[in-house]
């Protein structure tokens, strides 16, 4: 495995990288909500990436596994931002994005300000979450709850409770990307399974649906579920990659 780096990110926050050198275009994994660059899909693809003499790039958003920083502070465009600035400190060449849950929407995101993008893998992708998933399942309580008091106590299937706040809601919707137009001028390939208790399917319909680019595709995998993390699930990463980096 690379060794774990650290870069200054633009908000003074110390955050964690691992850069495994080799040819390009840079594949870069943007972890979930809550998750790190430990996962299982963060780790194989490494591990993949290196046996065939790939550059790739893992990192940790700010209050996310080794970094610095607070989770309960951050939000969607904070952790945007991060995911910049490592790029932009660690592969500033062309990058491959791989979009994990909310990572898809920090790739839908950067999108609009990188420069050199070569593709797009979107595994479960969730963009506008918060709006979306949280907002729209909360009751009328719920939402008062978060925005008066500034924090709301919501139950996981995968782990402990976690605090959604008010800043996490109201940011979310200054980056919302199934607003306006999303324009994918390289290859998109966008996975998802039919199992999903987090991100239902119509999510991914609307997400292939938004995209306007020339070659942009959706597989649906019967039975997987949001971890999308088992071997036949990663298989089906590899071919996306292998495809998108030709």
């Amino acid at each position: 495995m690379a060794a774990i780096a650290h870069v200054q990110g633009p908000r003074g926050t110390r955050l964690a990288y691992a850069r495994t050198e080799g040819r390009g275009p840079c594949v870069v994994f943007l972890s979930g909500y809550r998750s790190d660059m430990e996962g299982t899909k963060a780790v194989h693809l490494e591990a993949w990436a290196a046996a065939r003499g790939r550059a790739f790039l893992r990192f940790d958003y700010a209050g996310h596994g080794q970094s610095g920083g607070v989770f309960e502070e951050g939000c969607i465009g904070d952790w945007a931002a991060d995911a910049e600035a490592v790029i932009g400190h660690a592969a500033p060449g062309p990058v491959v994005l791989v979009g994990s849950s909310m990572g898809g929407w920090i790739a839908a995101i950067l999108a609009k300000r990188l420069p050199r993008i070569a593709g797009f893998i979107g595994i479960a992708a969730a963009p506008d979450f918060t709006e979306d998933g949280f907002w729209a399942g909360f009751s009328d309580d719920q939402r008062r709850q978060v925005m008066e008091e500034g924090q709301l106590l919501v139950p996981s299937a995968y782990e402990d409770p976690y605090f959604v706040t008010a800043r996490l809601i109201e940011d979310g919707r200054e980056r919302l990307v199934l607003r306006s137009p999303l324009v994918m001028g390289w290859p998109v390939r966008l996975l998802q399974g039919t199992e999903d208790e987090a991100v239902p399917r119509k999510t991914a319909l609307r997400l292939l649906d938004h995209i306007d680019g020339p070659d942009v595709r959706l597989t649906l995998v019967k039975g997987a579920d949001h971890r999308f993390s088992t071997p036949e699930c990663l298989r089906q990463i590899e071919a996306a990659l292998d495809e998108v980096l030709g």
